[in-house]
């Protein structure tokens, strides 16, 4: 059957089903107990213990929809774990539940920033989540448990910081590995469970101002691009002219020859929009930022069944300018010799001024009849990014310095990204007595789009004491760039669980689940030369005169593809998975709970090089693998408020498309260029997890957890020069191992407690939310290991060569920090809370040639935020003020060796501060 039969079938059976929805929890499957099979005496003091003071209250429940067969917790149920929050005794997993209540307190925006406050979680580069110091291709990103394709040239995974916090009603971050889960799983799985059904009817409309001190009405630069990018769309100024679209579509290199004249690329090269795309202006008043939102909600009766309606929209406009420094170098000698030393071969001085617009909306449609549910959800999210950037300084390798006192080349790049994601999803879970069954299909499609990358050099000049560009010498260039991606993403799940009517709790499930992930991806590059030398008050002129029609035409300067130098100029690429797995959860005592489980998974992946232009493209890469998983985790409930969890299981991790792709891209955020390999192979892993919990009080823990994992053949970036060229590929080194530990704390200290009764402080409490995560990891590299590297390809070379025994992983911190300190009120809306994160060094990219890693500096970030609730009339108004990073933390990435450094990238990042206000009807 095909994949879109596949699908097609699975949502018919939904269909033929009916409005039976079920679970409004949507949990994994509670304790067997739940059955309320046994003694009669026992069902009654289940009863009376789970509606003592400490249960969880209904109006505390979170909303949780992921994989796996889904259990009510409407039932009076656990024997013990009186105080132990529904989401968490509800599986016997290791698990961190991100609730609404918990995103509202930190006033965080996006889902990336919410997350960085879990135990175990860090965000590299604002948009990427590593667990346990894992990197994001050891994590997947699930929405109401269906997995979710990429907009990210360089990653399969989706960036989080595209998902609003608004949208979500809650996540789940699950560390422990679970046979109804994909088999991808090292550090975690990340599920954002959507809003659905509201209680009571409501209207809100929000906005929010902003200021950095960096940015804001400072120095940046900006270019004109269209009149409608502050909206996040282009006006149509950037679309492809009709003729270079032809071009395109004839699959024929544009350059002059058989199949284009000079007169038609010379057509072609004025056809551009040039002024308003590459002409960089100084502004001394970049705006403020500002967001508005919409969101409305409402539940009928219809009959017996309830049909629950969310509508939720914004956008946001941002602006960030960054001033700093990069630097790109070699060793000199040995890397090993006392003596040794880096030598900058490029240094910049750069500001980059950028401008970020994020458009969201969701519609969510939940039919509930009694114990059954089902939800239709539609999530739109479209993410422009708007660049400017100009750099001075040296490139030796590239052009000797003319005057010491004066930077001899001078850089400016524009770029427009647009990132797109969209996600329709149908969700049954349904009860038929002991039976439950969930149902799940979804179609996604991720989209990124880059017209008119442009960049250009221009070299100082000790004869016109200026800068000038000749497009041909050394140093003098102007470039253009356009690149597409698509991804496309079709999966369909059905799960279903049988509580057996036996004396012993015992719940049987077992579920299928297909995904297709399918990519295209393509990048014309171009340089612009001029077929004789040109004039030197030509070469004088800034970019958008030099590049002008009339210097097109009169001192014949064309277009000039240069794609197919290095690698494939398109490729796509393939990920087809089915899984089948089946799960024991058995509770043979009153206070342990045991789940085993095994995953059968057979995934299919390929990238294959596209030719453009008859060449003979570079052979396809297939990757056919099927594992059998294993997990299992005990859970110890010996306490009414304690519990004590074990688990074991075994994993993988697939290469991303990127990382095979023998294409080069060059990442915005750090200049660099990366390049696939081919040679790449799976990951496989052993994860043993432990855990302590103890929940003291209401909504009170204290938690202490270990962990060890062990990878064969973990993929790792890897940075080569050439010349002055640093090309950073991937490759799999021997073996890895990581183990660590976390501890967490939420205590409430209300002043009552204290003999403070009345006044100002006698309804409010200190709230103390902290964590606390050790990982240490390292590469086992042995003297006879080979892997395959982008310089050796395809023979193997001594793994040595690429990675140092017992250097850390990629992405890993040894020390993460998490602190809440607040003061709020427990009768109404009023919160004033510190937020502190640290996270110690860490590397981000191993260095070129045998020189050290890239480590980069988190370092400690301090905010605080301000929540203030109103009643106007029936309307409720929430005022918002935010602090971020009050201690003026700068950004640093820096390679050492000896008493010398590089920086590889430098910039200050300033204090941001903003206020919003939501009302809601």
């Amino acid at each position: 059957m095909t994949k879109t039969a596949t699908i097609k079938a699975l949502l018919a059976t939904t269909a033929l089903l009916g409005p039976l929805p079920a679970l409004a929890q949507g949990a994994p499957p509670a304790s067997p107990s739940a059955s309320m099979v046994g003694d009669p005496e026992d069902q009654q003091e289940e009863t009376l213990e789970a509606a003592q003071p400490g249960a969880a209250d209904p109006q505390d429940r979170i909303e949780i929809s992921g994989p796996g067969a889904s259990r009510d917790d409407d039932d009076p149920i656990i024997i013990r774990g009186t105080y132990i929050p529904s989401p968490v005794r509800a599986t016997p997993e290791v698990v961190s539940v991100l609730s609404a209540e918990d995103i509202a307190r930190t006033g965080d925006g996006d889902i990336a920033s919410a997350l960085e406050r879990v135990t175990g979680l860090s965000v590299v580069g604002g948009r990427f989540v590593y667990v346990r110091g894992l990197g994001e291709r050891y994590s997947s990103a699930l929405l109401n448990g269906a997995p979710l394709p990429s907009p990210e040239p360089l990653r399969r995974v989706v960036p989080l910081d595209l998902f609003p916090t608004s949208v979500i009603a809650s996540t789940v971050v699950q560390k422990t590995y679970s046979a109804n889960y994909p088999g991808e799983f090292g550090g975690g799985v990340i599920n954002l469970t959507t809003r659905s059904a509201p209680e009571e009817g409501f209207f809100s409309v929000g906005g929010g101002v902003g200021f950095d001190s960096e940015t804001s009405l400072n120095l940046g630069y900006t270019y004109y691009g269209g009149s409608t990018d502050f909206l996040g769309y282009d006006d149509g100024k950037r679309a492809l002219p009709a003729n270079l679209k032809a071009a395109f579509a004839s699959g024929n290199r544009i350059t002059p020859g058989e199949n284009f004249s000079l007169e038609d690329i010379q057509n072609l090269t004025a056809s551009l929009d040039n002024a308003s795309t590459n002409l960089i202006q100084t502004t001394y008043d970049v705006p403020v930022n500002w967001s508005g939102d919409l969101g409305a909600g409402q539940t009928f009766e219809i009959g017996a069944a309830d049909l629950g309606v969310i509508l939720v929209g914004g956008i946001s406009n941002s602006w960030r300018t960054r001033q700093g420094k990069r630097e790109f170098g070699v060793a000199l000698g040995d890397v090993n010799a006392p003596d040794a030393e880096l030598f900058a071969q490029q240094s910049f001085d750069f500001v980059s001024t950028q401008n970020r617009v994020v458009v969201n909306g969701m519609a969510s449609t939940t039919l509930s009849l009694d114990d059954q549910k089902v939800r239709l959800v539609g999530v739109y999210i479209r993410d422009a990014l708007k660049e400017a950037q100009v750099k001075l300084g040296e490139n030796l390798e590239a052009i000797a310095p003319v005057d010491p006192a004066v930077p001899t080349l001078q850089q400016g790049a524009t770029s427009y990204f647009e990132r797109e994601l969209y996600d329709g999803q149908v969700v049954g879970e349904f009860e038929f007595g002991d039976f439950n069954l969930d149902l799940r299909g979804s179609y996604a499609k991720s989209r990124r789009d880059a017209p008119y990358e442009r960049a250009y050099s221009y070299v100082y000049s000790d004869e016109f004491e200026d800068y000038v560009n000749d497009l041909r010498s050394p140093g003098n260039s102007a470039t253009l760039s356009f690149s597409e991606l698509d991804d496309e993403l079709w999966f369909g799940a059905v799960d279903l669980a049988w509580y057996l009517p036996v004396d012993m709790p015992v719940t049987l499930s077992a579920g299928y689940a297909y995904s297709d992930n399918s990519r295209e991806a393509i990048r014309r590059d171009f340089d612009f030369f001029p077929q004789a030398a040109l004039p030197d008050y030509i070469a004088q002129q800034r970019i958008d005169y030099l590049l002008s029609d009339y210097n097109v035409y009169t001192s014949d300067i064309i277009l000039r593809e240069s794609t197919g130098g290095l690698g494939s100029a398109a490729y796509e690429a393939n990920l087809e998975t089915q899984g089948a797995y089946g799960m024991l959860e058995v509770e043979p005592t009153n206070d342990i709970l045991l789940n085993i489980g095994v995953r059968y998974e057979d995934g299919s992946q390929s990238v294959t090089p596209q030719t453009l232009f008859g060449e003979t493209p570079s052979a396809a890469t297939t990757l056919e693998r099927d594992y059998w998983l294993p997990a299992g985790t005990l859970t110890w409930n010996f306490a009414d408020d304690m519990q004590f969890r074990l688990g074991a299981s075994k994993t993988i991790a697939r290469p991303q498309f990127r990382e095979l792709a023998p294409q080069p891209f060059v990442d915005y955020e750090s200049g660099r260029t990366f390049f696939g390999s081919q040679f790449l192979t799976d990951s496989e892993i052993l994860n043993l997890d432990a855990r302590y919990e103890w929940y003291f009080d209401r909504d009170q823990i204290f938690s202490l957890a270990g962990f060890f994992k062990e990878i064969d053949n973990p993929i790792e970036s890897a940075a080569t020069n050439i010349g002055s060229f640093s090309i950073t590929s991937f490759a799999n080194a021997p073996k890895a191992r990581l183990y660590g530990a976390e501890v967490e704390l939420r205590k409430y200290f209300p002043f009552y407690d204290m003999g403070l009764e009345s006044g100002f402080l006698g309804d409010r409490r200190i709230a103390v939310i902290t964590n606390y995560t050790y990982t240490n990891s390292e590469l086992v590299v042995g003297e006879d290991d080979t892997t395959i590297s982008f310089v050796s390809q395809p023979s193997e070379t001594l793994a040595s060569s690429i990675f140092n025994d017992g250097a850390p992983l990629t992405g890993q911190s040894e020390h993460l920090v998490n602190l809440q300190l607040g003061l709020e009120n427990e009768e109404r809306l009023s919160q004033q809370t510190f937020l502190l994160t640290y996270a110690s060094d860490r590397v981000t990219a191993r260095g070129p040639n045998g020189t050290p890693d890239y480590v980069e500096t988190p370092g400690v970030n301090l905010d605080f935020v301000w929540r203030e609730g109103f009643g106007i009339g029936s309307k409720e108004l929430e005022l918002k003020g935010e602090v971020r990073n009050i201690l003026g933390t700068d950004y640093e990435e820096i390679q050492t060796l000896g008493d010398s450094e590089l920086l590889i990238q430098t910039y200050e990042r300033g204090t941001s501060y903003s206020l919003s206000a939501s009302l809601t009807f």
